[in-house]
């Protein structure tokens, strides 16, 4: 049987390779590859159940249980990973447009802005569509019924109550601390039923859990249920769209609970509650989690799914709180006080350092799951369930790497049960994501498929080991890649120029070794450098000698110039690099890089867009090396020079100041590096160009309207030119002004005061008009 399995898990990853760059296709929820072994495993249990005896497949069976819940995790989150979000519609907008909002709308925004809550809530379905079936209480035919016969009797008899029996009926007789139970029949179906009930809220089947507590004759259990559903009210969310089939009767109809947050209370003071059942007490605790109410909670947590379970509830249900009670303004969450109060509003860039600080705090609970203690089922260190939660946490490369040090340090013990399995699931794990475009560590990937290539030997699967060996082709380039990224900066330019050469005799395209290489290194280097965010860096500020990080990324450029066919790569790859370094305020670093490059580069025409902006860059630098040698002339002009040497000084510095000139305002007034700078949609490379435009356009207006200004007296029309820079700045048509619009104003602040001030030194020469200097 396992034999057929190996066979069957060819055949479906054959069908998945045929439709590669089909990503619909390959996560599809019932024909993508996931699904494909989740029923695979799912079928193996079958045959296993039905054609020997359980005790001796029980630990197989339970393996095949876990690898087909991982895929089916696998299926549920990566999806949406690879899946580019859509604009959202922010709550606290919503809120401000409409208080009375209902809940479920409010929290379907808060999950829509926050993706770590969307991926907790995908996961904690996949935790309660993998639940056991909740076990079925007994059937009954009446509410209490052995306790009311019991009393009716008594009743009956003369003989008064029964001692110890409840005296009345209601739901909260046994909760009156008169120390009165039910009879034992009953109180025994009491606490099968409520077990019961958990048993469908862990495995999130409300509605089922609702239908039986209606058979039980405990409508207020169903409706205790149901108070855990958010307000839903078409008519006043904004939701309604008039078409032929909608019943205009609809949008009046609400469901839900309006009063949900009383409820949430009551629910945690009853789960609090030691006067009650601790089976009572789980239910309540499962209906409205929250850290208070965790320890109750995890109490009936059995199986390490359950604590997962129960964690990720907790997290879920508390920031859906948090973000309501930190937004404010909703009717249904604060009535007219809060309408009144106004909702907070939060900038979007608050929004996402607050939201950065929250998926810490998820990430660190997480990971106090991997020793969590286990009373029934594997362990919280098993390998499917420390696969489980990396995979929750988006580190799929970081367990690969760890399975493949296992691997290689023999902590794996090949002669277990578990290791034919875990390495039959392994290697496709590895393949799936390099499918789907997940980043896998490469050597990672050829130990976990080297490992599984001997394991098809050992079970006579000869057939299939060329299919998985030809997996590791297109991994011999990044193998090679890998160790030339490993030699870092210990090898000059010939020593890696040499390793690279190497790369044909082993029979591998050395253009498109290079490449990786290069992609490789620069990966690498933006793991260690800081992100682009932030506030603007200062040109005024003296900047430190280049970090090694700094240098390993510059020099990542070197492995594309070896060859006129990497250029293209090359021309991409430079201009990536120079974007970072502007967009930090490393001139100097972006312009050694400049320095490196080939001159052919500039002839480089495709793509167009690349080709423009490597231009772009280089007429900055021109017009910076002109600005340098101005300022090294200036230096020069003492006041001890004969006439002679004066002369020759000032046509030499005039001759600099016109042409730094003329460069800055061609500049200025072409479309440099990007238009439109107030849309600043679109991606990480748009974002860095706007950027540098905001961090270079006013410091180059302002380098130049000084030169102009410190050379007034060798050269009064430059007041004139300064003044006319000024009018350059203002023109709508080319928005300039836009690009001094960060870092609150501070640069255009800077700017009209240097202005003033040289408005001021137009009257130097005497006389009161300020405009005198611009008509003369």
């Amino acid at each position: 049987m396992a034999d057929n399995l190996y066979i069957q898990c060819a055949e479906a990853l054959a069908l998945a390779q045929s439709m590669k760059d089909d990503l619909a296709a390959l996560l599809h929820p019932e024909t993508g590859l996931a699904p494909k072994f989740r029923q695979l495993c799912r079928n193996q249990i079958e045959e296993l159940e039905n054609t020997v005896s359980y005790e001796d497949v029980s630990e197989e069976m339970e393996l095949l249980r876990l690898e087909e819940n991982t895929w089916a995790l696998l299926q549920a989150v990566m999806p949406a990973r690879k899946t580019e979000t859509s604009n959202v519609e922010y709550a606290q907008d919503l809120l401000q447009q409409n208080p009375y909002t209902p809940t479920a709308t409010i929290a379907q925004a808060i999950l829509n802005a926050s993706p770590v809550l969307t991926e907790l809530i995908v996961v904690r379905e996949w935790l309660q569509e993998t639940a056991p079936s909740p076990m079925q209480p007994e059937a009954t035919t009446g509410y209490w019924k052995f306790t009311k016969h019991s009393i009716m009797q008594a009743l009956r008899t003369g003989s008064g109550a029964r001692t110890g029996l409840v005296k009345e009926l209601d739901p909260d007789a046994v909760n009156r601390g008169d120390g009165r139970s039910l009879a034992a029949d009953d109180s025994s179906y009491e606490k099968g039923f409520v077990q019961a009930l958990y048993g469908y809220i862990r495995a999130g089947r409300l509605e089922d859990g609702i239908e039986l507590c209606k058979r039980a004759h405990q409508p207020w259990r169903a409706a205790s249920i149901r108070g855990s559903l958010l307000l839903h009210w078409k008519a006043i969310a904004n939701e309604h769209v008039l078409d032929e089939v909608d019943d205009p009767e609809d949008d009046d109809a609400w469901t839900g609970n309006p009063n949900r947050r009383l409820w949430k209370s009551t629910c945690t003071h009853a789960a609090l509650n030691t006067a009650l059942a601790d089976y009572e007490r789980v239910l309540y605790a499962a209906l409205a989690p929250s850290p208070r109410t965790s320890l109750i909670l995890k109490s009936a947590c059995r199986t390490w799914e359950d604590h997962l379970w129960a964690q990720i509830s907790i997290m879920c249900e508390e920031k859906q709180t948090m973000e309501m009670s930190r937004l404010g303004g909703s009717f249904w969450e604060g009535g007219m006080f809060a309408v009144e109060k106004g909702t907070r509003t939060v900038s979007r860039e608050k929004m996402e350092e607050e939201e950065e600080e929250w998926e810490e705090e998820v990430r660190g609970t997480l990971d106090g799951l991997k020793s969590v203690h286990v009373e029934e089922g594997p362990p919280a260190d098993h390998p499917f369930h420390f696969s489980q939660l990396n995979i929750i946490q988006d580190r799929t490369g970081f367990l690969l790497q760890v399975f493949a040090e296992g691997l290689q340090s023999h902590s794996v013990q090949t002669n277990s049960y578990e290791y034919a399995p875990m390495c039959r699931f392994f290697a496709h794990l590895c393949l799936f994501l390099k499918m789907i475009d997940v980043a896998v560590p490469p050597d990672a990937v050829v130990v976990i498929l080297e490992a599984y290539l001997q394991v098809l030997e050992a079970a006579g699967q000869r057939d299939l080991i060329a299919m998985y060996a030809g997996a590791l082709g297109e991994n011999a380039v990044s193998r090679y890649a890998l160790f030339l990224v490993s030699l870092e900066l210990s090898a000059d330019l010939s020593e890696r120029r040499l390793a690279l050469t190497r790369a044909k005799e082993h029979g591998l395209d050395v253009d498109s070794v290079a490449a990786v290489t290069a992609e490789m290194t620069m990966n690498k280097a933006l793991e260690l450098l800081p992100a682009l965010r932030g506030p603007l860096p200062s040109m005024t500020v003296l900047q430190p000698p280049a970090s090694d990080a700094e240098n390993f990324f510059l020099r990542s450029i070197e492995w594309t110039t070896f060859s006129e066919a990497t250029y293209d790569r090359a021309l991409e790859q430079a201009n990536h690099i120079c974007r970072y370094f502007l967009a930090t305020g490393r001139v100097q670093l972006a312009q050694q890089l400049l320095n490196m490059l080939p001159t052919e580069l500039a002839a480089v025409g495709e793509p167009e867009e690349q080709a423009t902006e490597y231009l772009h860059y280089r007429q900055f630098f021109s017009i910076w090396e002109t600005l340098e040698r101005i300022v090294e002339c200036q230096a020069l002009g003492v006041s001890d020079m004969n006439r002679d040497t004066r002369s020759a000084w000032l046509q030499d510095y005039k001759l600099l100041i016109d042409q730094g000139q003329e460069q800055i305002i061609k500049l200025l007034t072409s479309e440099w590096l990007v238009s439109d700078v107030e849309n600043t949609d679109g991606d990480a490379r748009r974002r860095a160009l706007i950027r540098i435009r905001q961090i270079y356009i006013p410091e180059l207006v302002i380098r130049l309207h000084f030169t102009l200004f410190a050379s007034r007296h060798q050269f009064p029309k430059n007041i004139k030119l300064l003044l006319q820079l000024v009018n350059v700045v203002a023109d709508s048509r080319y928005k300039l002004y836009e690009d001094f619009c960060s870092d609150n104003g501070a640069r255009l602040d800077d700017y009209l005061g240097a202005v003033r001030r040289a408005i001021l030194g137009g009257l130097e020469g005497g006389g009161s008009d300020p405009f005198r200097v611009v008509a003369a």
